[in-house]
């Protein structure tokens, strides 16, 4: 099921900033490197979010700060107390409710003009191509090898890039797949992982710090090599 708030799909992209926005942006316009096209740029993006994992919700809480873009949610699961620990989109009064649904509220906070659209769905085969369509990047922050598989094969039929990132007790991981001439997910990961190839979280462990602290590797996949798979 869907829940939509203030939905943009099929609008035209926005051509300029409000007066409000150029205040709140005003440390991005001052940079040569992003100025306004850049801000616009951030502004018009339309970025779906899948998944329930530390990283992911570390995520959703540095995109909306900095745009008010386009925000796709894609979870199906509920806050547990065990997820406060490094999921900072969450509170206490949180626990119970839906991620999503929390996360909706976390987020409008923090930027009321990001255009919310929450899908309290499971991904699957069936599904993908259809959540996928309309948003330009996907941010992967599943926590099992199966619909990372999904996630990667759905992004590149569709030539949508895919910003991965997974964690493991000390150690993080962060790429991007699905660009123009570099790799998929499929390439690192030669033979396909079984699913309790990796410990959960629940089961090794996390630093609760480490959702917000990794590199981002240019995506060749092969410095990662060595150390692949993580979940």
């Amino acid at each position: 099921m869907a829940t939509t708030v203030q939905p943009r799909t099929g609008t035209k992209p926005a051509a300029s900033l409000s007066n409000e926005e150029i205040l709140r942006y005003s440390r991005h316009l001052i940079m040569p490197e992003v100025g306004m096209d850049g801000q616009l740029k951030l502004k018009n993006a339309k970025v779906l979010l899948i998944g329930r994992g530390g990283w992911a919700r570390r995520s959703v809480c540095i995109l909306p700060p900095p745009a008010s873009a386009q925000l796709g949610l894609v979870d199906f699961d509920v806050v547990d107390f065990t997820n406060l620990q490094r999921q900072v989109t969450f509170g206490t009064s949180d626990v119970g409710k839906p991620k999503s649904e929390a996360a909706r509220a976390r987020l409008a906070n923090l930027n009321p003009d990001i255009q919310i659209q929450s899908f309290e769905t499971q991904l699957t085969s069936a599904n993908a191509l259809e959540l996928f369509k309309d948003f330009d990047i996907i941010v992967d922050g599943t926590d099992n090898f199966p619909p990372r598989y999904l996630v990667n094969d759905a992004g590149i039929l569709l030539g949508k890039p895919n910003v991965y990132g997974s964690i493991f007790r000390f150690e993080g991981q962060a790429t991007v797949f699905g660009m123009p001439d570099g790799p998929c997910y499929r390439l690192p990961l030669s033979r396909t992982a079984s699913a309790g190839a990796v410990p959960s979280c629940a089961e090794g462990g996390v630093l609760g710090v480490l959702p917000g602290n990794r590199r981002l590797d240019p995506g060749d996949g092969n410095d990662q090599a060595n150390s692949w798979p993580r979940r």
